[in-house]
């Protein structure tokens, strides 16, 4: 993509910030082999339009990863069918959450849902080494029990939660937002700046995982929504779970988002981290950087 190409793509994104484009594409050096992702998009819960297939096509955020995967050098396997776990996964680098809901209940899609046996066996690959990503809905997956406007103590969290490191409330109109980058040096960071706004639909979280290395913060002020009433709080993250290289991005909403070039850059940074491709600096941080993350607002709107 040309520069002014690109300045026009952030312009209609409403992504506001001054860099260079962005170098798109690494090489899978250690291994010799490309990565292979897994890319899960069953919706057990609410389904959202850029994973809602039409006529057995790929939806909107499969086609995207799929084409960024050939031009970044990394394989993609899309798939609603929670049978898939029951199967060998160590041929797949990294698996990629966009899920709603308990994904062991065929839910909303019908689709086929993930089977206990499934379940533990993608917690066993990932703590054994298998990467993991989530995006924007990931956290809406295996709700932790609980009053949903509160943290629960480690201990009650679900598996899941804990190893996602986060778990989504609520979310208000979208509108445009600030990011801070806390971490340009993360791979897929280079062309963020220091900050960037973005429209989007933002999510409110909680139960952090207290050993998160915070990658992006939500700056709350000027929000609109009484759920952003709240001190400025994580919205991208990575940490290890086990020997297992987690990372999670709250954004991923809107169709433009997934076509946005620096959104597909920390895709692909994130999937070359993950993947063990490349290393990064994931020392805790998310006290130093959002001290009172643990503070949460009061939701009103209906969530999804």
């Amino acid at each position: 993509m040309h520069r002014r190409e690109w300045l026009r793509w952030c312009a209609a994104s409403g992504l506001t910030l001054v860099s260079m484009p962005f170098p798109l594409g690494w090489t899978a050096e250690r291994s010799g082999k490309k990565p292979h992702v897994l890319f899960f998009t069953k919706s057990s819960g609410y389904e959202h339009a850029v994973v809602r297939r039409q006529g057995g096509q790929l939806a909107h955020a499969e086609r995207v990863l799929t084409e960024l995967g050939k031009r970044s050098g990394f394989d993609v396997t899309a798939t609603k069918d929670g049978r898939i776990f029951d199967g060998d996964l160590s041929k797949y680098d990294v698996i990629f959450f966009y899920t709603t809901g308990d994904l062991t209940q065929p839910g909303t899609d019908k689709q086929p849902p993930i089977s206990r046996r499934g379940l533990a066996n993608l917690f066993r690959a990932v703590e054994s080494g298998t990467g993991f990503m989530g995006s924007h809905c990931a956290s809406d997956s295996f709700h932790s029990p609980g009053p949903r406007n509160a943290n629960q103590p480690i201990d009650k969290r679900t598996p899941y939660i804990r190893m996602l490191g986060g778990e989504f409330i609520v979310h208000g109109r979208q509108q445009k937002a600030t990011m801070r980058v806390v971490d340009p040096k993360f791979p897929g960071c280079g062309s963020l700046g220091r900050s960037f706004q973005l429209l989007e639909e933002w999510y409110a979280l909680k139960n952090f995982a207290p050993d998160l290395h915070v990658i992006l913060v939500q700056e709350t002020r000027g929000m609109v929504g009484p759920m952003y009433e709240r001190p400025p709080y994580p919205a991208t993250w990575a940490r290890m779970h086990g020997k297992g290289r987690v990372f999670y991005t709250s954004m991923g909403h809107r169709a433009d988002v997934w076509t946005n070039p620096l959104f597909q850059e920390l895709l692909t940074g994130a999937i070359a981290w993950c993947s063990g491709q490349v290393d990064a600096d994931v020392t805790p941080n998310i006290d130093q950087v959002t001290p009172h993350a643990d503070q949460l607002g009061k939701p009103r709107r209906k969530r999804r």
